[in-house]
């Protein structure tokens, strides 16, 4: 009979009690884990960014998520949203793109200032009909720098003693004692009321020239061709040196006379396009210029070609290094390929084996930018480099049974030991009866495993996230274990991610339970291939067990048989 249920005298302390039993054998779990593997970590892996929750606070403040990148590294903050400026956060990283966005309008009414207002000062651009529009536009870009130094700058995070400062109070107090904010409320005095008193000019509005930006820098790191901005950039200088020469030129006219002289400006035409054709052809040293007829002009003209040699000498040499760093990598791979061409030309090496070279390097260059993916990777930071190798193969790692339960660290080594390899078409990637020493990952295009007399028969087609070869890389070369079973060639251009065996048995070392458990499985398939393989009487159906009666009554014959042997 079964033994009564035990009574339960208080429902809530045996609960507890049993609560706290869990809690003891899960820590006895986990401290038993440590001590049978003491240098492997967590299991446990980053986990991915969650979805964010849309809900009010005191119905003024709505939490958010955003994800920012910072020197690289995707950072997830939970940030705080005011009802007045909904999707703007308490606090900002500088490469956010919502920052980046705003410093776009911050950056048009900085160049409104600088271009336009020294325009103003030297061309006669002021008159009663359009004075209104200048104002108009002035008070929009000094709203705009007002609101940029009164709401975003004092969210900006910051950096101090290593530590990334995203509190409210520290990000304003540090804007407001650092020089910036000095800069920039200098910037926004409204020395434009003087014009109540005297005439109205844009000379009161040069101190919005001091509120430079670190904006050119934030959009170099947004651009996937970074040389395209660069190039862009340089041009600006270009024609921002253009425009102070063809504005300094309509003085220079002004105080000589208009039309005095055939070198100065005649006033005809629309002055400012005239002067910046003037400029063009002065400071690039074009030629075909009049010909300064006093000391004045003179002097001019000579200090304009002089600054135009350095100016354009400088611009000149920025752009040939953009050009030459744009088109570094593709330098290095031609002078690669035509290194190999040389060498293959040198030993006679058939003109097949050479197109197959040939068509090796400009498959590889298309499809990856470069001949060997671990030189960039190598030049980054160890968390990096894993962050990369985690969202290209870990999904894909994870689904290997042979690799399943095993410690997730240990997964991540291996992903850092990878190596990128391109097979052409028609390459064979694994010959059956080869030493395996490899397991393959397909990260594009397509494998297939062949047989036949001439290898024509196609068993299967293996497709980007399929894995082969991993089972020889545990398997023991004693009776042929760690042999390759079938022949794998590329069907097209294939792109494959190699894990060697000494690499994976350098990070065994590290793990050994998870060492036993792939032993376990590599052992398993060859284990149920012997036991599948029927022998002499197992060919047959099992026999039934001997009755016990039976088994009584032969035992007791084989007494008999032995006392009369006695007797």
């Amino acid at each position: 009979p079964k033994s009564p249920p035990p009574v339960v005298y208080s429902r809530y302390a045996d609960d507890h009690l049993r609560a706290v039993g869990k809690l003891l054998k899960d820590r006895t779990k986990e401290l038993k884990e440590k001590v049978i593997d003491p240098y492997a970590t967590s299991p446990e892996i980053t986990p991915p960014v969650s979805e964010y929750r849309n809900y009010t606070l005191k119905g003024h403040f709505s939490p958010s998520a955003c994800v920012c990148v910072c020197g690289g590294v995707r950072v997830c903050v939970c940030v705080t949203s005011r009802a007045a400026f909904p999707g703007l956060s308490s606090r900002l990283c500088a490469s956010d793109r919502r920052y980046i966005s705003w410093m776009a309008f911050v950056a048009v009414a900085y160049n409104y200032n600088v271009w336009l207002c020294t325009a103003r000062l030297a061309f006669p651009f002021h008159n009663a009909v359009v004075n209104p529009f200048w104002i108009f536009f002035d008070v929009v870009s000094d709203i705009i720098n007002v609101i940029d130094i009164i709401i975003w700058q004092p969210r900006l995070q910051f950096v101090k003693a290593g530590d990334i400062i995203k509190d409210r109070v520290m990000t304003k107090e540090h804007y407001r004692k650092s020089p910036k904010f000095k800069t920039d409320l200098f910037s926004i005095v409204p020395f434009d009321l003087l014009c109540l008193h005297f005439e109205f000019s844009s000379v009161y509005r040069l101190n919005r020239f001091i509120r430079v930006r670190h904006f050119r820098s934030k959009l170099h790191s947004l651009f996937d061709l970074c040389f395209i901005y660069l190039v862009a950039r340089t041009t600006g200088y270009l024609l921002y040196a253009l425009h102070l020469n063809s504005c300094i030129y309509y003085v220079a006219s002004l105080h000589q006379g208009l039309g005095t002289s055939h070198w100065v400006y005649d006033g005809n035409g629309t002055a400012y396009l005239r002067c910046y054709y003037f400029a063009v052809r002065s400071l690039i040293n074009i030629g075909g210029l009049p010909e300064p007829t006093n000391t004045y002009e003179i002097s001019f003209q000579m200090l304009n070609f002089f600054i135009g040699v350095f100016v354009f000498s400088s611009l000149i040499g920025q752009m040939r290094d953009v050009i030459g760093a744009a088109t570094a990598a593709q330098t290095y791979f031609r002078a690669s390929m035509d290194d190999c061409v040389s060498y293959m030309n040198t030993y006679h090496i058939p003109k097949m084996v050479q197109n197959r070279v040939r068509m090796w390097y400009n498959y590889t260059w298309a499809a990856q930018g470069m001949l060997d993916e671990s030189e960039l990777l190598d030049k980054m930071p160890l968390v990096m480099k894993t962050a990369i190798a985690v969202d290209i193969n870990l999904a894909t790692f994870q689904k290997i049974d042979l690799f399943k339960g095993c410690d997730q660290q240990m997964l991540v080594d291996m992903l850092l030991r990878l190596k990128s390899i391109i097979y052409l078409p028609g390459d064979f990637v694994v010959r059956k009866g080869d030493i395996g020493k490899e397991m393959y990952i397909i990260k594009s295009g397509a494998v297939q495993v062949v047989g036949g007399p001439d290898n024509s028969i196609v068993f299967v087609t293996l497709k980007a996230g399929c894995v082969f070869g991993e089972i020889s890389l545990l398997q023991s070369a004693k009776d042929g274990g760690n042999r390759r079973t079938a022949n794998v060639k590329a069907h097209g251009f294939a792109n494959l991610s190699v894990l060697e065996k000494k690499d994976l048995f350098d990070i065994l070392v590290h793990y050994p339970e998870s060492q036993k458990v792939k032993l376990m499985k590599a052992k398993a398939p060859t284990g149920a291939k012997a036991e599948d393989k029927p022998k002499g009487m197992t060919l047959f159906q099992n026999k039934p067990p001997t009755p016990k009666m039976f088994r009584a009554l032969r035992k007791l014959k084989v007494q008999n048989l032995c006392f009369m042997r006695q007797i």
